[in-house]
């Protein structure tokens, strides 16, 4: 009984490990400008601008995109 409980707790903290970084798959993309790479997203879709729209920063990781027909747009 102890070696299942190990087992399936192992098995959970596993999970609890990849499962926030398969939530949030976005990613630089590379093959633009290295200062203002374009996000690619979790879905596949690449971002439609390189700058924040509000600041002209670099585009934020963590923060989600809004979609404007079917197209992100990202955000610092």
């Amino acid at each position: 009984m102890t070696h299942r409980c190990t087992t399936a707790a192992g098995a959970l903290l596993a999970l609890a490990l990849v499962l926030p970084t398969a939530l949030h798959a976005q990613r630089y993309d590379e093959t633009g400008d290295a200062r203002h790479p374009k996000v690619k997203y979790a879905d596949s879709l690449v971002s439609l601008n390189d700058r924040c729209i509000v600041a002209g920063n670099r585009l934020n990781l963590k923060i989600r995109p809004v979609y404007v027909s079917g197209a992100p747009i990202g955000f610092c």
